[in-house]
């Protein structure tokens, strides 16, 4: 290997655009290399030019180019962690550590990283007794008992090739960042080429990536972090130093050192190491990070929970608002496990509720998948009684999934019985604002009784519990606050911040309105029943929608004649949009009974796309079914597992499947960042329309943007949501400028009632 010594530079804190294009100061990769370790030793680190490190160096610590952890300092930081074992029992962990014999990269990182946050399992003799423990590898509770080293210029062998990397931040001798960068003057070297460096590196020396934890890359101007399994869509900038609240504390163009001094604070990155690390298996190892507002909102809601918990706390856990497509269910895991672990709670009882079945699945799967960063595994209740039998006169822990519909009295109580008066229960409640206010007794006419909401129930079940509130969008209407039930905002993280931040995609409104046939005498009535229909669309009862308002508009926008032309219009607009902007499509109906017809007008102007095994096709309608369902609507039946098979085929950029119709069904949790269009034929309101069109706002690939196509007349409830937003203090299209935009493109009134 061949190295070039470098000196040490010292950087203007002036705009560093500026310093590069300067003709009498540029910036070199070796310029921000020194920089970039010299904000290390200010956080507290040791800093060695690497081949100071090497067999021949000045101080040796490394034997060969092959070996990547350093063993000296990993056993030395062993013994003074777990002073007790012996020192033949160190020298056996110091091993293992450094040979892990995990076949696989990401399969071992996943082992190492089980190590590094629970400890490796060990047992050694004591006299005549055997003793099993798990050894300390990491201090998390004090920074100074740990070895911090920073290190540029590591020279490592592989098996086919040698490589450099930049810069590698050891924690206790062992790799846990790699740092690449390049030249900030040279403008074919960006940050992507650092990415693809990176790449090349995780082939070529992967020994290096077992313990690995971050990757970061910069071209001096841009800086990003990713983890191991990350592509470059979730290579995200980190904005902040020690709050979220004081984005970019250093000024444009300083987002590496800003990354620096933010991630890599010793605190931080143990409390980052140990919580905000999570790994998912569908098929392969997928291992996810927390952004940096989901890792502050985190450590806010965790404080927040503390302080309302006790015995004299108001219970009011806050409400996280992060818009929708912003990782909500990694941060409600990471909180999960930060709040389990956390001592001031003294193993605490976490009850996750949703409002919808679909929801409660899609979030159990997340947690069930995160059971390493969790400790223990989540339970979910499948039925009223089981939700008793898991909460009642439960002493500690837990993590208990349920519908806040399994809070519903049995028809002998008169109010839902207490379960549990600990203080250290914490309820995270999912999308607060559709089911948890009810606060109020209403009059039954039927009964002549006062009836009180589910919300009451589930405090009246556990009155001493604290309630923490994550919610996507934003909320204060009329009677429906969530701030006076759950406390004030935690964190914000509103849209305007997560497209700044690639954390979200813009969502684009095309109108394609498709006419409805009526008499013209008729349009007032109807623009009247419409209204109420948009206000009431929450509340409709599934047993009297076939004699309610939404029955006659439903055979309105289900007529013969017009889903032939809203088949027609979406396929050719579906078709033109594919070849310039590829991408799978979304289909939003407002009854089984259209989606099904839909689907059969679509399919015979396309009849390719259809096929009747669920595992082909290129069309599909996810709904559900019932026995009694007419005989149209059967082929249209699936299985849990075949509804699975789906949504897994849906999600797959490269299978077939291209466009669903739906009803409720993934409209809510569900996550498929390939689709790029969504097709509303529904009325919609609310959280209930944000949540539904924010599907097409996830990050993939080179998608500019999501697109909602409306046959129904939605943007008089766009504009509302609008409203409300602003109202909120979102930062998403709050001024003038934008939100005239916005209104001139959404500005169109019920014309689609005429003849």
């Amino acid at each position: 290997f061949f190295f070039k010594q470098k000196t040490a530079y010292e950087i203007s804190t002036r705009d560093w655009s500026s310093d590069v294009c300067s003709s009498d100061l540029l910036i070199t990769e070796d310029h921000l290399e020194q920089q970039c370790c010299e904000w290390f030793t200010e956080l507290g680190y040791t800093h060695v030019f690497a081949p100071q490190l090497d067999s021949d160096g000045t101080s040796p610590e490394r034997t060969d180019f092959r070996q990547v952890i350093l063993t000296g300092r990993l056993r030395s930081a062993l013994q003074r962690l777990n002073p007790d074992v012996p020192a033949g029992t160190i020298e056996s962990a110091v091993l293992q550590l450094a040979n892990p014999n995990v076949p696989g990269l990401l399969a071992s990182n996943r082992q190492f990283h089980r190590w590094m946050t629970q400890g490796l399992p060990i047992t050694y003799m004591d006299g005549n007794q055997q003793v099993g423990i798990r050894l300390k590898v990491i201090g998390f509770d004090d920074p100074a008992a740990n070895d911090w080293l920073v290190v540029n210029q590591l020279a490592i062998q592989g098996t086919k090739h040698n490589r450099r990397p930049d810069v590698v931040v050891f924690l206790n001798g062992l790799p846990l960042a790699v740092i690449e960068l390049k030249n900030p003057a040279d403008e074919k070297a960006d940050i992507w080429a650092a990415f693809n460096q990176l790449q090349t590196y995780k082939q070529d020396i992967p020994d290096l990536f077992t313990p690995n934890v971050l990757l970061v890359i910069s071209d001096g101007i841009q800086a990003r972090v990713g983890s191991l399994t990350a592509d470059r869509e979730r290579f995200l900038r980190w904005r902040t130093i020690s709050g979220e609240n004081d984005l970019d504390p250093l000024g444009a163009h300083r987002d590496l050192e800003t990354l620096v001094r933010g991630m890599f604070d010793q605190g931080r990155f143990l409390d980052f190491i140990r919580s905000f690390c999570v790994f998912e298996e569908d098929g392969q190892i997928i291992k996810k990070i927390a952004a940096y507002h989901q890792f502050h909102a985190v450590r806010a809601a965790v404080e927040r929970v503390v302080v309302a918990s006790k015995p004299d706390g108001d219970k009011k856990g806050g409400v996280v608002w992060h818009t929708q497509g912003a990782g909500k269910s990694i941060e409600m895991a990471c909180l999960a496990g930060k709040l389990l672990t956390d001592p001031r709670l003294e193993n605490p009882t976490l009850v996750m509720v949703t409002d919808r079945q679909d929801l409660d699945g899609q979030l159990f799967g997340v947690f069930a998948g995160a059971g390493d960063l969790l400790g223990e595994s989540p339970r979910q209740a499948d039925s009223r009684q089981e939700l008793r039998d898991l909460l009642a006169n439960r002493p500690s822990g837990g993590i208990i999934f349920t519908t806040i519909q399994k809070f519903a009295t049995d028809e002998s109580e008169e109010t839902f019985p207490s379960l549990t008066d600990r203080h250290n229960v914490v309820v995270i409640c999912d999308e607060a604002h559709r089911t948890q206010y009810g606060f109020k007794g209403r009059f039954d006419t039927k009964t002549g009784e006062i009836k009180y909401g589910l919300a009451k129930a589930l405090r009246d079940a556990l009155p001493q519990a604290t309630f923490l509130a994550f919610t996507g969008t934003p909320i204060s209407q009329d009677d429906r606050d969530t701030q006076a039930v759950f406390g004030e905002y935690v964190s914000v993280y509103d849209i305007q911040q997560a497209v700044e931040d690639g954390a979200t995609v813009p969502i684009y409104y095309e109108s394609r309105l498709a006419k409805l046939a009526l008499k013209e005498p008729m349009l007032p009535q109807v623009d009247e029943q419409v209204d109420d229909l948009f206000a009431d669309e929450d509340d409709i009862p599934a047993a009297e929608r076939a004699k309610s308002r939404w029955a006659a508009l439903e055979a309105l926008v289900g007529a013969e004649p017009r889903l032939q032309q809203v088949a027609a219009d979406l396929v050719a607009h579906f078709e033109q949009r594919s070849r310039t902007q590829p991408g799978k499509a979304m289909v939003v109906a407002m009854s089984r009974d259209i989606c099904a017809r839909l689907y059969d007008a679509i399919v015979a102007l396309r009849p390719h796309w259809h096929d009747d095994d669920h595992l082909k096709g290129a069309i599909k309608v996810v709904m559900t079914a019932s026995a009694s369902d007419e005989a149209y609507l059967q082929p249209h039946h699936t299985s849990k597992q075949q509804k699975k098979d789906l949504e897994k085929r849906f999600k797959d950029p490269a299978d077939p499947l291209k466009v669903v119709l739906v009803r409720d069904m993934w409209l809510t949790g569900f996550d498929a960042p390939c689709m790029a269009t969504m097709y509303v034929d529904k009325p919609m309101k609310g959280a209930n329309l944000a949540q539904a069109i924010a599907r097409v706002n996830r990050v993939f690939k080179d998608k500019p943007g999501g697109l909602v196509v409306d046959y129904i007349g939605i943007a008089p409830q766009l504009k509302e949501a609008l409203a409300t937003y602003t109202a909120a203090k979102g930062k998403g299209a709050r001024s003038e400028e934008h939100t005239s935009e916005l209104q001139s493109r959404v500005d169109i009134s019920y014309a689609v009632f005429c003849l």
